[in-house]
Formats: C-alpha cells, sequence, structure tokens
C-alpha cells in the first residue's frame, strides 16, 4: 500500500484484496490494527493528507520571506471566517429580500468588491446602485428612504465621506451594512449588521493604501452565495 499509495487512494476495498493478494477481510482488520474504523475511513484520511499535500506543496520550494507572503492568504481566510457570524449573514440576507434598492458605497482599492456585489445583486433582480464618487455619496446618503439598505465596503472604516454619508443614513435609521476589518472604527460603530474580516498587517507596499481586500471579498462572496441558497 505504501508502494502504491496513488493507486489505493483510488481502488475500492475488492481492487486491493485482488492487487494484494489477500482477503477483504485481512484489509479490514489490518486498518482498524493502524487505527481506522475501516478501509473507507483510511481512504478518506489518505486523501485528505494528498490534498493537504498538493495544495501546499509550493511552500517545499521557496524561501522563508515567500512562504510567509503565501501563507498570509491562509492567515487572513482562516481568521476571517472565524469572525463571521451566521445571525449577521441570515439578517442581512433578510433585509436585502425586504430593501426596496440596495446601495453600495466604497472608495479606492475596495471598488472592485463592490462593483462585483451590484453586479450579482443585480442578476438576481435585486434593484442595486453602487457609487464611488465621493460628492455623489455624501448627497446621495441624504436622499436614501428607511425602505433602501446601504452596504459600506472599507478595509479600515474611517474614509471621510464614507462616514459622514452613515451619519446621515443613521439619523433616518436607514439599516447600514458594513464590511471592515477594523472593530472600533467609525463605520463598524454606525452599522447595523457588522462584517468583519481580519487584516493581517503584512503588505510589500508600506507607502501605499494598497492592503490586500481579501477579506472583503471573501465575505461578500459569502453572503451573496448564502443569499442565493435563501432565495433560489
Amino acid at each position: 500500500m505504501h508502494s502504491h499509495s496513488n493507486q489505493v487512494a483510488i481502488w475500492t476495498i475488492t481492487e486491493l484484496s485482488e492487487h494484494a493478494n489477500v482477503s477483504t477481510a485481512t484489509i479490514v482488520r489490518a486498518m482498524k490494527k493502524k487505527g481506522y474504523s475501516g478501509y473507507s475511513d483510511f481512504r478518506h484520511s489518505h486523501l485528505n493528507q494528498k490534498r493537504d499535500s498538493i495544495r501546499y506543496s509550493i511552500l517545499n520550494h521557496v524561501d522563508g520571506q515567500i512562504r510567509n507572503v503565501i501563507m498570509q492568504n491562509e492567515v487572513e481566510l482562516t481568521n476571517t471566517l472565524a469572525n463571521l457570524s451566521i445571525s449577521t449573514i441570515e439578517d442581512t440576507i433578510h433585509l436585502i429580500k425586504q430593501a426596496e434598492t440596495v446601495y453600495i458605497f466604497a472608495r479606492g482599492p475596495s471598488e472592485p468588491t463592490a462593483d462585483e456585489m451590484c453586479l450579482k445583486l443585480e442578476l438576481l433582480g435585486k434593484n442595486a446602485q453602487y457609487f464611488h464618487d465621493p460628492n455623489v455619496i455624501k448627497q446621495i446618503s441624504k436622499r436614501i428612504q428607511h425602505n433602501s439598505i446601504v452596504i459600506f465596503i472599507s478595509l479600515n472604516g474611517r474614509t471621510e465621506e464614507l462616514v459622514e454619508a452613515a451619519h446621515n443614513l443613521s439619523e433616518k435609521e436607514v439599516p447600514i451594512i458594513v464590511f471592515t476589518t477594523v472593530k472600533d472604527s467609525p463605520l463598524a460603530k454606525l452599522s447595523d449588521e457588522l462584517f468583519l474580516g481580519f487584516q493581517s498587517g503584512v503588505t510589500m507596499f508600506n507607502h501605499y493604501e494598497v492592503h490586500s481586500r481579501l477579506p472583503l471579498q471573501i465575505m461578500s462572496r459569502i453572503l451573496l452565495d448564502s443569499y442565493v441558497i435563501r432565495t433560489q
């Protein structure tokens, strides 16, 4: 089995029995002695180990600095998923379903995430509008009614025009959904529903505001995929 691990991963117990020239009962007993409940349990574990090995095989061929760059993505993914709340997802789905219009506000490098979210909502039949111009955002926020909702996408949650817009909406009791990575940011504090991602803080572009938007993209995808499940 060690010498033919690739084949064993796809063989049934009968096929393994034929190739090893032993009975299936012998194989089951051998698996139990190795700590598995049976051959199926062994195969499942074996396949998972092979997937992990392939998934991270690149780490065996890079130096420490590149390895750290690669693993920062896993850190952001894992911690962002850990921060997610199912009640926040379900409540936001309900708000989107009930809203006459879904407005999305974003600035700078967060704009592509907002643009994708708007497109997907439109494909799902929602009246969605996305704005990134700071002056338009501030003016539009004064006219939005409480039968709509507004989604803010901001990595640090401190963008001045977005915070001003959120204050305008809060005064009119318009539901505010915020995607950010900073829990104590002004936008987070003004939110009715908060999607809090994890930002590793590591960037190779120290003099520019181009930190990874991966946490925002992950949360956006999870929300919209969940929305499809609940509405389709």
